[in-house]
């Protein structure tokens, strides 16, 4: 594959996982904003409270959507690692978009409804964009390539076949490992 045909796939790859991103974060902004205006309308509970309860609803919510759609194909090895970790970027995001809320509400005393929904949205943007980058790099990491799996088995192999040959007694013949085997992977489009 050219460089420019690799390039077009990998943005094809980026846009699309861009997309199912976005599907998971409309149906937790859905549940966001819902949440929030419940607990605004219906309880005594002060704004910024409630919108970070709401957040939290949220983050529970998307975080089946991610794992099991949007990053389906990841690593699945480490499940309390990732848990862990989309759990304390989650909770960096809560104060990104709770910061925004505070500000409007407390800094600026801009508290009607429709200026706390306002803010609320602003900051659930502002914080998505650290979400979308942290949960891609450090959360749902993805799966090593296989040609890189398949050089460094050949590599060990060569270690262990160095290691016999350095050891005291009889000479054992020991075949030369086979050439490193290149193996592409290609994804398979039709299912996302």
């Amino acid at each position: 594959m050219s460089e420019r045909g690799a390039l077009r796939a990998r943005l094809d790859l980026l846009a699309r996982e861009v997309a199912k991103f976005g599907v998971v974060g409309a149906v937790g902004l859905v549940v966001n904003i819902g949440v929030s205006n419940l607990l605004w309308r219906y309880t005594d509970i002060p704004t910024v409270r409630a919108g970070l309860m709401a957040t939290f609803v949220a983050i529970l919510c998307n975080y089946v959507g991610f794992r099991y759609w949007t990053y389906r194909d990841r690593d699945k090895s480490g499940r309390t690692r990732e848990l862990t970790l989309f759990l304390l970027f989650s909770a960096v995001g809560a104060v990104i978009e709770t910061g925004v809320l505070y500000a409007a509400t407390y800094g600026f005393g801009w508290n009607t409804p429709v200026q706390s929904n306002v803010f609320k949205i602003l900051g659930i943007g502002i914080a998505t964009m650290f979400r979308f980058w942290s949960y891609r790099t450090w959360v749902f990491r993805a799966l090593p390539d296989k040609d890189v799996v398949v050089n460094d088995a050949v590599v060990q192999d060569a270690v262990v076949s160095a290691e016999d040959a350095a050891r005291p007694g009889p000479a054992v013949s020991v075949p030369a490992p086979a050439p490193a085997a290149t193996v592409r992977v290609e994804a398979d489009t039709a299912r996302r």
